[in-house]
């Protein structure tokens, strides 16, 4: 059933829900603006929250947009909010009620996208704040998509993968229902608590409620590759914060900055938040050369100023359930401190609010690279600004998982794998080349090297490249707006968002204004 809009959060042993035992519960309102402990920790009362956050960089930035007023104000607005409560039944006796949401920031372009989070944290101001940052995520990286996003309240290590699967499938019949789904409409993605996993239940459900629609597996990106995904998905994200932190390192003005050369082997590198996003994040800073030297977790952080072993630690996390005893890795029992430690480049890739006015002062890193939505606040983005630290942004850093999102929705209206039609071809026009060569050359290229040049590009090879050109592009657009401007690099990203969505905005005007 349709929650009302002033219901927010429940209080109870599970957080995650109203449990039902027999008797029924009253839902009492909660206020709408509300943080938990884990997003407040580094914060002062004063500063904002999430979503006035985000709307706080948006401001600033508008005003040297060059738009009109009319039209800022139209882009600011978030379009549609749907929340939801729906009853499931988790063993004989007990049933719950689920809280979700899924909010529909902009749909200038359609589909809208943008991921659904399972996490007993999740709110409202949470799901508009992530929303609104979908859109101008997008338009930075020149995705077609408006920016949506969901959540369901729930904490899935409470819940067995069956009753996960009914809570998933309740929640995407409820979309379906309200029209909030669908490969023209709004495409989900996995985020906080969800994977491929609950995209296989996502797009089952919506298929079993459209059965004529011959694209919906465009209904969701990030499924397995069984099911229609696309390879190279699941680092996407990771990749893209390795791209663009690369990128930045090869500009004069970043090297002037932070006193750093342009090449990532030697830089010590600090990680905090070990899921997809910071574990492909630290395992392609290893891969090319790079010392990680610290991983924050939600219980503990593990530092090693001579090197972390990213696979050795990722399965001794898998296998202990934490970094305690890890090698010769000294353990922080205050997770947020290891933000604190000195090196070259910081990646908070875990919570929004994670750098407040209660630690940004002890900030030591020379460039922060936001792989997570919102972890730093206004107030501690102008202090780190104004004593010379290069902060790349989230909307920037982080789209590589939108970026390959689309190209998995591309191929899913194509209904052809990439690289399928052309691999062969292209393989065959290198052969004769070569073998022209070999002729005028008086030499015979051996097995290896005639293969390696030869090879024609796969599926996961195009995904990358894809990504890599999305990425230098970006950046370059944000770099170029930054010296325009006189302004800082989310401030610049921020303004060719805006500029983007304005012109899409006006050309395409407005009815029934």
């Amino acid at each position: 059933m349709v929650a009302s809009l002033l219901l927010r959060r429940t209080p109870g042993t599970l957080t995650s829900a109203l449990r039902l035992n027999r008797a029924a519960v009253t839902s009492l309102p909660i206020k709408r603006y509300l943080s938990t402990h884990v997003t407040n920790i580094a914060c002062n009362d004063n500063e904002p929250g999430f979503l006035d956050s985000v709307e706080t960089f948006y401001d600033r930035a508008a005003k040297l947009s060059g738009v009109s007023e009319k039209t800022l104000t139209a882009i600011k607005a978030v379009d549609s909010v749907l929340s939801v409560k729906f009853p499931v039944e988790i063993d004989a006796d007990t049933h719950i009620i689920v809280e979700g949401y899924r909010a529909q920031h902009s749909r200038h372009r359609l589909p809208s996208k943008g991921g659904i989070r399972f996490s007993d944290e999740v709110d409202l101001q949470e799901v508009e704040a992530l929303a609104t940052l979908m859109t101008f995520k997008c338009a930075v990286v020149d995705v077609p998509f408006g920016g949506a996003k969901g959540g369901v309240k729930l904490n899935p290590k409470k819940f067995t993968p069956a009753q996960l699967e009914r809570i998933t499938r309740r929640y995407t019949m409820e979309l379906c229902q309200k029209n909030f789904i669908g490969p023209g409409i709004d495409v989900p993605a996995p985020d906080v608590g969800t994977g491929p996993r609950e995209m296989s239940w996502i797009m089952d459900t919506y298929r079993q409620f459209n059965p004529q629609d011959v694209n919906s597996a465009g209904c969701v990106t990030g499924k397995p590759i069984s099911q229609g995904g696309v390879r190279g998905r699941n680092e996407a994200t990771g990749l893209g914060v390795y791209y663009g932190i690369r990128e930045f390192l090869q500009y004069p003005e970043v090297q002037k900055m932070t006193g750093l050369n342009g090449d990532i082997a030697g830089k010590t590198v600090i990680v905090q938040g070990f899921g997809n996003v910071g574990y492909w994040a630290a395992k392609f800073f290893e891969n090319n050369g790079a010392k990680v030297i610290g991983i924050g977790e939600h219980d503990v952080a593990a530092y090693d100023p001579n090197g972390l072993n990213i696979d050795g630690i990722f399965n001794y996390r898998a296998e202990k359930g934490s970094f305690r005893g890890f090698g010769n890795a000294e353990i922080l029992q205050n997770p947020l401190a290891i933000l604190e430690r000195d090196c070259d480049i910081l990646i908070p890739a875990a919570l929004e609010r994670q750098i407040g006015l209660k630690n940004v002062k002890k900030i030591k890193a020379k460039i922060i690279g936001e792989g997570a939505n919102g972890p730093t606040t206004p107030a501690a983005h102008d202090y780190l600004v104004s004593h010379g630290k290069v902060i790349i942004p989230d909307l920037l850093l982080n789209a590589g998982g939108v970026t390959v999102s689309y190209f998995e929705w591309l191929k899913n209206l194509s209904h052809v794998r990439f690289g399928r039609m052309s691999r062969k071809w292209e393989e065959a026009g290198k052969d004769k080349l070569l073998t022209l060569v070999e002729a005028s050359a008086g030499r015979q290229l051996t097995p290896q090297e005639r293969g390696a040049v030869v090879h024609g590009a796969e599926e996961h090879e195009l995904v990358y490249s894809g990504l890599e050109d999305t990425m230098i592009g970006a950046c370059e657009e944000t770099r170029a707006t930054a010296a325009a401007k006189n302004t800082d690099f989310r401030t610049a990203a921020m303004i060719n968002a805006i500029q983007k969505i304005a012109t899409v905005t006006e050309q395409s005007g407005k009815m029934f204004l």
